[in-house]
């Protein structure tokens, strides 16, 4: 069996292009911090407790070395939004692997389901797009940040791509393609499930 998938790319080119959303009362108890120390183990924890139920599966067989590599590469930071003291979702990013181009790039985004819905996921994403602009400030060894991309897909939430250009994003490149239907690895049987309207 296979689906057909649009897959759209879309980048901001200056820092003036991020719209931010509405920063959360601070009752709410929502703080947004980065995961300074790399953590192969509670970098796995997000990536599957994020994407569990919207079918991200190219990581699941990674190594513990291979987390490792891919958090210790300059300009990959992890940014991690709790309320009151849980994890409730995380933006990862990522410098061009060449490191001059001065491209960063949204690796992941997203937040777990039982924190979807609650409007902490625009907040988390402007925080995230503002330290990606940054980020040739906490490494010395990097360029100036000169654009902003990420890639968002219809396997993701349907809010997703909106929720993109609400932030200020534009699309420069759409594809289709035919894949395999994807299998969800979760959540667990019982598991808190996302609610269907945000």
């Amino acid at each position: 069996m296979t689906t057909t998938v649009t897959t759209w790319y879309l980048e901001q080119t200056a820092p003036g292009g991020l719209s931010p959303a509405p920063v959360p009362a601070p009752d709410a108890g929502v703080r947004i911090v980065r995961a300074e120390v790399p953590s192969p183990e509670f970098s796995r924890f997000l990536y599957a407790s994020v994407g569990g139920d919207i079918a991200w599966i190219d990581r699941l067989a990674w190594t513990y070395a291979q987390w490792q590599q891919a958090l210790a590469r300059s300009g990959v930071e992890t940014w991690v939004a709790y309320e009151h003291g849980t994890p409730a979702g995380y933006v990862e990013l990522a410098a061009n692997p060449d490191g001059s181009s001065g491209s960063v790039e949204i690796v992941y985004f997203g937040l777990l389901p039982a924190f979807r819905g609650r409007r902490i996921g625009g907040h988390l994403l402007s925080v995230g797009v503002q330290r990606a602009w940054d980020l040739g400030e906490r490494w010395p060894d990097l360029p100036a940040t000169r654009r902003v991309w990420l890639h968002t897909c219809s396997k993701d939430g349907e809010h997703a791509l909106g929720n993109y250009q609400k932030r200020g994003f534009s699309v420069y490149r759409t594809t289709t393609d035919e894949e395999p239907e994807p299998v969800s690895p979760g959540p667990w049987p019982g598991a808190y499930t996302a609610p269907t309207s945000a």
